[in-house]
């Protein structure tokens, strides 16, 4: 991790730095932020980005939230940042009375939630609420764990309220500060001579980590997220090598360091069940590779768990690549763990944007490591999205690909039908979790939290349609989605389509500029715009607009007929719905 003083440096460069992105937040504390305002901008500058970074006056929350004419509403903000400190908590429940204390925890998540309320009703700004970590108020000793009274009670009781409030609540993020605090150490976390001397709750030693917290957020609500880990399997997710070993011989369970594998195993288990798809990337046979997971009877992993599995003995960084195009998903979303620095190194120089841990020598490391690197960051999630299913099956196809003469004939052999329709509830989490994680086939890649996607689907000055598709393989699930703004009594604009990557080149691109052609002449939209803005990675959809026989405007703005349009080819049937 890199010491404020770099961070300082970093952002006073940054004012001259050019083609840097920009990223806007308000900065709202009841202590002293200035130094934290300085870390975000170097952090940011770090990461490529220059941070605009609006401070408010010290300790001044309130009016700055409440009062619509306060700096915190001159300008749009990406994020508003807010830091309630412990210490100040602290003071606020000393003077209560003691009968009123046991009531303090809801009194100040109740405040807490009307900040959020007020912020959500006059912006459209995603919410990044630093949690409380803990301070020394042991009057009582550990007695006070079980004295309803006590700060040290109603501090714990007001931790679990804002991770409910935060739930009940989209765009609102909780930054734990509990968890950096372990890191460090209370003593490194707070320097209590600066908090003394300047009001600084944050030592600047712990700024950093705290910058680096304010960005996993802010990136993962800008869909910049990991989604897949690679990783090695001989003295990675099991001690011993298999093909020397043999399977008896592998330490796993309660043989040797077998726990330790054991835990690395459940930990990629839970990733997978968290939506973050895994493969395999080992030099060995692969009918040796896959025993363990077949026959030991200590294995925590399955097959079923690896969407892709490759074992042979060609270079790492050339079975990553292979791994990423099977995937088809950008190499700066994948993490690989590999025991061995040389391995590790290789992938580092021949694969660029990968990100690769430098694991510890102690393997008994590896789990603290790698939970405090937090790698997996995400600003959203659907229970019941089964990625790794999706990926086997795409793997089917592929294979089933190669026995056709034609691309036509290999379409009509997968019997797709696509279903369409307005959004609904149902469907807004996973809408939602789709337009953060889309990059490459996004054609004006703005992002949405679930709220903003209700509000959108309740407005009458919105058209919205979601797709799924399956075929005889398996079912892909909810993979696209459009929303068309009515801008005038007769024209709709494409404010977003995106669509995963996984059903590319199927017909899926030409179904739904049909259907929404079709859903735009029936709400009496006689002309429709579309518009691609260019992103580092959405190249694949620049010319998408022209392929689907809408008119360049110029300046990446497309316009069609919706009366004169020509219906494009495809070979997926309808289950349409209203």
């Amino acid at each position: 991790m890199t010491d404020y003083k770099s961070l300082k440096k970093s952002a006073k460069e940054a004012r001259d730095r050019a083609g840097l992105k920009d990223i806007s937040f308000a900065l709202l504390g009841d202590t002293a932020t200035q130094f934290l305002k300085t870390a975000i901008e170097g952090y940011g500058a770090m990461l490529s980005y220059r941070a605009d970074v609006y401070e408010s006056e010290y300790d001044v929350i309130d009016s700055e939230v409440l009062d619509e004419n306060s700096g915190l509403y001159e300008s749009a903000r990406d994020i508003v940042i807010i830091y309630m400190s412990p210490q100040k908590a602290y003071e606020s429940f000393t003077a209560l009375e003691m009968p009123k204390r046991r009531g303090f925890a809801e009194e100040y998540a109740g405040r807490i939630r009307g900040y959020w309320d007020t912020l959500k009703e006059r912006t459209s700004s995603a919410i990044i609420q630093f949690g409380m970590n803990g301070i020394n108020g042991h009057v009582m000793g550990d007695f006070a764990n079980r004295q309803e009274d006590s700060f040290e009670f109603q501090l714990e009781k007001l931790k679990y309220l804002m991770m409910c409030e935060a739930a009940k609540r989209e765009g609102v993020y909780l930054l734990d500060l509990d968890r950096i605090e372990r890191i460090l150490g209370r003593d490194v976390f707070t320097d209590m001579r600066f908090y003394y001397d300047a009001r600084m709750a944050i030592s600047t030693e712990a700024l950093p980590y705290v910058a680096k917290g304010v960005y996993d957020i802010a990136l993962a609500i800008k869909g910049q997220i990991k989604k897949c880990v690679i990783f090695d399997l001989d003295n990675t997710i099991w001690g011993g090598v298999i093909g020397d070993d043999l399977l008896s011989g592998i330490e796993l369970g309660e043989l040797g360091d077998g726990r330790i594998y054991s835990d690395i195993q459940r930990y990629l288990l839970e990733l997978k069940k968290r939506g973050i798809i895994l493969a395999v990337c080992s030099k060995n046979d692969e009918e040796t590779a896959k025993e363990p997971f077949l026959e030991h009877p200590d294995m925590i992993l399955g097959l079923d768990d690896i969407a892709v599995f490759v074992a042979n003995w060609e270079d790492k960084a050339s079975n990553i690549r292979y791994i990423q195009e099977t995937l088809n998903i950008g190499m700066d979303s994948m993490v690989f763990l590999d025991d061995n620095p040389f391995e590790r190194e290789l992938v580092r120089e021949m694969t660029e944007d990968i990100t690769v841990p430098e694991l510890p020598e102690q393997k008994a490391e590896w789990l603290n490591y790698l939970s405090d690197l937090n790698l997996f960051e995400v600003a959203s999630y659907s229970e019941g999205s089964d990625r790794t299913r999706q990926y086997r099956e795409e793997s089917l196809r592929r294979s089933e690909q190669k026995k056709y003469s034609s691309i036509d004939d290999y379409l009509k052999s997968l019997d797709m039908e696509a279903e369409c329709a307005s959004f609904d509830e149902f469907r807004f989490p996973r809408i939602a979790e789709l337009s953060q994680r889309s990059n490459q086939f996004n054609l004006r890649t703005v992002r949405y939290t679930e709220d903003e996607i209700r509000r959108i689907a309740e407005s009458d000055g919105y058209l919205t349609r979601y797709y799924s598709l399956k075929d005889r393989f398996g079912d892909h699930g909810l993979i696209s989605a459009v929303i068309i703004k009515k801008t005038k009594d007769d024209e709709g604009f494409i404010d977003t389509w995106f669509m995963s990557c996984r059903v590319l080149k199927r017909g899926m691109e030409e179904f739904i500029i049909n259907d929404i052609v079709a859903s735009c002449k029936e709400a009496g939209i006689r002309k429709l715009v579309g518009e691609y803005l260019a992103t580092k990675k959405n190249g694949m959809v620049e010319h998408i607009y022209a392929d689907m026989g809408f008119d360049d405007l110029g300046e990446g703005r497309y316009a069609v007929d919706c009366g004169t349009f020509t219906k494009r080819k495809t070979y997926i049937r309808s289950s349409l719905r209203p």
